[in-house]
C-alpha cells in the first residue's frame, strides 16, 4: 500500500438502470427495475427511485414487484450495456496503463502509473476530470474513490454514492475503518462474519484489537494473517491490468420445473453450444466441461469430466455434457442448468476432434428434436439474458407464429421510427417513440405481427455530432413516411 491516494476505484452509479433511465426519456426520475421478468427472474439493477421502496439487486422479481409495482420492468440490453462500458474503460485507459476491470461498471485504476503525480490534490484533480468525461461521453454518471490501496479506494467510491468523490488521505484510515462492520473488509464473507461474531468480533476495530495470533487461531494462517493486515488499513494487491479469465459458463433459470427427461437433455445440449460461443469469442479453448443442476427443492451439484486436452468444439463439449446430466437424476424436477468449461488455454487439443465426430449424429438429431419442441417464447421458461439474444422470438417468427416482443427492447417502425417495448400481450404491442436525446414520447399499439414493425439496435445515449449519422432507416420519433396505421394511439 502506497502513502499517497493514487488508486482509484470507479463505479458507475445503478448501471443499467441509468443507461435504461437515459435511453428513455420517459423514465428519467421514475423507478426502473431491470432483470430476468419471469416468475422466477432476478432483479439485476434498481434505479434510485426504486431502491426507495427497497428494491435492490439479487432481490427476486415477484418480491421487488410486490414492493415497487408501479416501476417499469425491463429486459436487459447487454448490447447497449457494453457499448457504454467500452466508452468508459476506454477514458480510464487514457488515465493509466494500469486498468483493472471487474465488471461492465467496476474497475481500478493506478493513476501513479500513468504519470500522476502522487499528491492528493494531483489525484483529486484527475478523478474531478474523469466524472466529468463520463457524463459527457456517455450522460451517465459514477462514483469515484482515491485511496492509497484497492480495498481503501472501494470503500470510497462507496461512500460516495451517488454521483460523488470521496478521497482518503494517508493516516486517516484506521480512524475511519474502525467502527464499520467486519463484513466490510474483502475476503470476509458469512462464514467467516459468523466465526468471528461467535467469538465477539463485529467491527473492524475489533478485528484489529484481536490480534494476528487470535485471527490465525479463528480463520487459519493465510486468511487470519491477511484479515488482520486489512484491519489495520494495509492491502498489498497491486493493481492487474489483465485478469485471466478461469472458466467460461452460461446457464438458465426456468419458471416452471422441467421433469420431462427429453427437455432437459435438449436444455443441456443448447447451454453447451451457447457455452462454445463465449469459448469462441474469446479465442480460448478448456479441458474440462462441468454442468450445474439445481434441483425442485434448491439443493445444486455440479459434475465435471476432463478431457485429454483443451477444445473448443462445440460437438465434443456438448458430448461430455449430456455424458455427466446423463448420471444426474432429473425426475423431480430441475428449477436451474448450466454448463461450463473450465481449464482454459489458448490453443485446442486436435485428436479431440474425433469425438466431434462421434457426436455429430446425435447432435443433429437433439437439433431437429429441440427445433420442434421450442415454443414462441423458446419453450423454456425466463433465461439469463444474452448480449445477443433477440427482442423478438427468431423461432416463432420462422415459424409463422405471432412475434414476441420483450419490455425495454429497442423497435423501430416504418411511419413513426424508432422506439421501445413498453408491453405486449393478447395479440398487441405497446410501443413508445422516443430517442434519448428527444422529449417523452407518444405511446402507440400495434398488433405483435404488424409488417411495419421490426426489432431495432440501441440509439447512443449522446446525441451524435450533426453529420455523423444514425442507425439507417431509423427517423426520429413523429417523422413519418406516410405508410402503416396503429391499432391504437395515445399522448
Amino acid at each position: 500500500m502506497r502513502g499517497a491516494p493514487t488508486i482509484l476505484h470507479l463505479d458507475m452509479d445503478a448501471f443499467y438502470a441509468s443507461a435504461e433511465q437515459a435511453a428513455k426519456p420517459s423514465l428519467r426520475g421514475k423507478p426502473v427495475v431491470v432483470g430476468g421478468l419471469g416468475p422466477r427472474g432476478v432483479v439485476a439493477t434498481a434505479s434510485y427511485e426504486a431502491r426507495v421502496f427497497g428494491v435492490h439487486s439479487a432481490m427476486a422479481m415477484a418480491q421487488a414487484r410486490r414492493l415497487c409495482p408501479n416501476a417499469a420492468y425491463l429486459t436487459p440490453r447487454f448490447s447497449l450495456y457494453r457499448q457504454v462500458s467500452d466508452q468508459v474503460m476506454g477514458l480510464l485507459r487514457a488515465l493509466s496503463p494500469l486498468v483493472e476491470p471487474l465488471s461492465l461498471d467496476e474497475a481500478f485504476v493506478d493513476l501513479e502509473a500513468g504519470g500522476t503525480e502522487p499528491r492528493v490534490a494531483a489525484a483529486r484533480a484527475v478523478a474531478e476530470r474523469l466524472r466529468a468525461d463520463i457524463r459527457a461521453v456517455t450522460g451517465l454518471t459514477g462514483s469515484v474513490g482515491l485511496a492509497g490501496s484497492k480495498m481503501l479506494a472501494k470503500i470510497a467510491s462507496e461512500q460516495a454514492k451517488p454521483d460523488g468523490l470521496t478521497v482518503i488521505e494517508p493516516g486517516t484510515e484506521r480512524e475511519l475503518l474502525g467502527p464499520m462492520p467486519v463484513r466490510t473488509l474483502p475476503g470476509v464473507g458469512p462464514a467467516t462474519a459468523e466465526a468471528l461474531r461467535r467469538a465477539g468480533i463485529h467491527t473492524v476495530a475489533e478485528t484489529r484489537e484481536a490480534g494476528e495470533a487470535e485471527l490465525i487461531r479463528l480463520l487459519g494462517r493465510a486468511h487470519g494473517a491477511s484479515l488482520h493486515l486489512m484491519a489495520g488499513g494495509r492491502d498489498e494487491r497491486p493493481v492487474v491490468a489483465e485478469r485471466d479469465a478461469k472458466s467460461v459458463s452460461v446457464e438458465d433459470t426456468f419458471d416452471v420445473d422441467l421433469t420431462d427427461r427429453t427437455r432437459v437433455q435438449l436444455e443441456v445440449a443448447r447451454l453447451a453450444d451457447r457455452c462454445v460461443r463465449r469459448l469462441r469469442e474469446a479465442g480460448r479453448s478448456g479441458r474440462t466441461v462441468v454442468i450445474k443442476v439445481r434441483r425442485y427443492d434448491f439443493s445444486t451439484l455440479t459434475r465435471s469430466e476432463t478431457l485429454r486436452g483443451p477444445t473448443d468444439d462445440p460437438g465434443v463439449v456438448r458430448e461430455a455434457a449430456a455424458r455427466l446430466i446423463d448420471g444426474v437424476d432429473t425426475t423431480a424436477g430441475v428449477r436451474l442448468l448450466g454448463v461450463g468449461v473450465t481449464g482454459l488455454a489458448d490453443y485446442t487439443q486436435e485428436d479431440l476432434f474425433a469425438q466431434a465426430a462421434q457426436a455429430a449424429q446425435a447432435a443433429q438429431a437433439a437439433g431437429a428434436a429441440h427445433e420442434a419442441l421450442e415454443g414462441p417464447e423458446g419453450g423454456w421458461g425466463t433465461r439469463a439474458p444474452e448480449p445477443e439474444s433477440p427482442g423478438v422470438s427468431e423461432a416463432a417468427e420462422g415459424a409463422g407464429r405471432p412475434r414476441v416482443w420483450l419490455p425495454g427492447l429497442d423497435v423501430r417502425h416504418t411511419e413513426f421510427g424508432a422506439g421501445w417495448v413498453q408491453g405486449s400481450g393478447v395479440g398487441r404491442v405497446t410501443i413508445r417513440f422516443e430517442v434519448p436525446w428527444s422529449g417523452p414520447g407518444r405511446v402507440r399499439t400495434f398488433a405483435v405481427d404488424d409488417p411495419e414493425l421490426e426489432p431495432g439496435e440501441p440509439l447512443p445515449l449522446v446525441r451524435p455530432p450533426e453529420g455523423a449519422g444514425g442507425p439507417a432507416g431509423a427517423p426520429a420519433p413523429g417523422e413519418g413516411r406516410g405508410r402503416g396505421q396503429p391499432v391504437t394511439s395515445s399522448p
